[in-house]
């Protein structure tokens, strides 16, 4: 048994037993389906530019200089440290202002990053201090001591001040590091809300 077509592919109306397509239909159904082979044109077209893209992206991805993806990762940690010390409801760490303060916050680092590379991402040397401290009086070291070893005890507070090792961060685990503390962030920030 044959299939038969009792339809026209154009009109959908009924054929004649015999016919393949309305001959009112023929040009209508070829300029439909040149339209057609050019939507399928197009959209493969698209697909391709697309692809090259993504292609483009990657390779400047790989070209960009470690300062840039040291600096993006390090924005990840301290918009992280900032979350994490607001959720906590913790102040400033220099100056004790409260934690629900309008100013500016920043994530200050005990040990510099220029002195102590090593440390520069570790949660113990970061935490949240209000502009004036961080940026005016450079992140006030003689009352940020103290406070920090309050906060996270004096054994670690020695282990931050003897990493002195320069360190040198791979592409692929800056990339990692950026990626695990914006989701660790965007978590944090929903349980917020």
């Amino acid at each position: 048994m044959t299939f038969r077509r009792t339809r026209c592919p154009h009109c959908k109306g009924k054929l004649e037993p015999g016919q393949r397509i309305h001959s009112s239909c023929i040009d209508g159904y070829a300029e439909a389906e040149a339209a057609k082979a050019e939507r399928k044109k197009a959209k493969e077209l698209r697909a391709k530019h697309r692809v090259e893209r993504a292609e483009d992206r990657k390779r400047r991805r790989e070209l960009e200089p470690i300062g840039k993806l040291e600096k993006r990762a390090e924005a990840a940690v301290n918009s992280y440290v900032r979350a994490r010390d607001h959720y906590k409801r913790l102040g400033c760490i220099s100056c004790d202002k409260p934690w629900n303060w309008d100013g500016q916050w920043h994530a200050s680092h005990y040990r510099s990053v220029g002195a102590a590379s090593s440390v520069r991402f570790n949660l113990w040397n970061i935490n949240r201090a209000c502009w004036i401290c961080n940026k005016l009086y450079s992140g006030r070291i003689d009352a940020y001591g103290p406070a920090l070893v309050r906060r996270i005890g004096q054994e670690k507070v020695d282990w931050l001040k003897a990493q002195n090792k320069p360190t040198r961060w791979s592409r692929e685990y800056l990339e990692r590091l950026r990626a695990v503390f914006a989701r660790k962030t965007r978590r944090l920030l929903a349980r917020m809300a």
